[in-house]
């Protein structure tokens, strides 16, 4: 498969070797990671066969700079751009109402793939057992079972905002979200996992209130309650059985998604088999059934969630892809380093923008007198090897 040489960079050296007299020069108009390249003016060159022409023969400067912002003309989106996959085909200037946006996304749900049906099925289950036991512990004045149907509720809510990720996710970038909206996924998977963390300390809170409290009055008319929800949970643990593990490797951010999905039902299921062994036991007469109980459920939820948590996290905060190493990262800088046209390699940042998708950009101190395409050409191929196709080089003249 042929290799992908596009490559974005900058220059900020005032008399450049390039005969380029703009302003702000467009390196490539078919690759949608532009390159800008500072000079004394914005003016047609022939010299120049890829800056853009202006069909109304304006000298007006195609984009101007200020001090606080770049200023775009208002012809500029009229190119189209929807051939490239840049942003929508109608351009930026139409924004989708509130209510259209709704209703693309039902329809998405309504024709996805099997993942996001199965969820809507989960939901559904969710949502009608927590308003039936709603309703019940409203009826006979039963707290905990009004206390564990907005429990349900509140996850179901969470659940739902996986399925809207799931789903919009699958919209094209645009010239708002220039990357697209698939990092949705991975906000969605970090709620999930913080949601998770939070149910582990309430439930090590409860068990703590527990040791406290004499265990004689203790009510077990939650085992039913705690016996449905486990059945309910056990299906939705069968339909994403395939992301039921601690550890899972992330190759595209649906992944993270589904992943958090599953460990949600599935602890779910692990905090109802733990009310359940508790009631049993109290049954039996074991002392303090409760609070081992829920003790180990506590730890069992916070061991499941923990590395998605970091995960999400980390893709969140934009650190260092850990599918890259950081030796093999400094053996390319070491690379680029020791090339006799270049005299010092700065600024080197390398993250993931979703899994799966790793973004770079550094800077390049070279020799004044010399073709920097060479370079950036070498450059390129080095981090195109460990996976970083996104890749942004700015070159400065010594």
């Amino acid at each position: 498969m042929e290799k992908n040489k596009s490559f974005k960079y900058s220059s900020q050296e005032a008399e450049s070797p390039h005969p380029w007299n703009a302003e702000f020069g467009i390196s490539n108009a078919s690759d949608r990671r532009y390159a800008f390249s500072r000079q004394s003016s914005f003016k047609q060159s022939m010299r120049d066969p890829q800056t853009p022409s202006f069909s109304n023969g304006s000298s007006k400067p195609f984009l101007s700079r200020n001090v606080s912002s770049i200023d775009i003309p208002p012809g500029f989106y009229s190119v189209d751009h929807s051939k490239e996959g840049n942003f929508d085909a109608k351009g930026s200037a139409d924004k989708f109402s509130v209510f259209d946006s709704v209703f693309w996304v039902f329809r998405v749900m309504r024709t996805g793939n099997r993942q996001m049906k199965r969820l809507l099925i989960m939901i559904s289950l969710n949502v009608a057992y927590s308003t039936a036991e709603l309703a019940i512990g409203l009826f006979t004045g039963r707290i905990g079972l009004v206390s564990d149907a907005f429990h349900l509720t509140f996850g179901c809510g969470l659940l739902t905002f996986s399925l809207f990720a799931m789903a919009a996710s699958r919209r094209k970038s645009d010239s708002v979200y220039t990357y697209g909206y698939q990092r949705l996924e991975v906000l969605s998977a970090f709620t999930n996992a913080l949601f998770l963390l939070f149910l582990s300390f309430s439930l090590a809170v409860e068990a703590l209130h527990a040791f406290i409290q004499d265990e004689s009055e203790h009510k077990h008319y939650l085992i039913v309650s705690a016996v449905t929800n486990l059945l309910v949970n056990l299906m939705g643990v069968w339909f994403f059985r395939n992301y039921a593990r601690v550890n899972l490797v992330y190759r595209k951010p649906e992944d993270m998604n589904y992943h958090s999905v599953c460990l949600h039902v599935l602890a779910d299921s692990v905090r109802s088999a733990g009310l359940i062994l508790a009631s049993w036991f109290l049954s039996l007469g074991v002392n303090n059934a409760e609070v081992l109980c829920l003790g180990l459920v506590s730890v069992a939820v916070f061991m499941l969630v923990m590395p998605l948590f970091k995960a999400s996290g980390g893709v969140l905060l934009q650190m260092a892809p850990p599918n890259i190493s950081s030796s093999a990262l400094a053996k390319c800088r070491w690379q680029i380093t020791s090339h006799e046209d270049v005299i010092e390699v700065s600024q080197a940042r390398f993250w993931e923008l979703v899994p799966g998708h790793v973004v770079g950009s550094l800077s390049l101190q070279v020799k004044k007198e010399m073709d920097d395409r060479r370079i950036l050409e070498y450059v390129h191929n080095l981090y195109h090897e460990l996976g970083i196709h996104d890749l942004t080089v700015q070159t400065d003249y010594a």
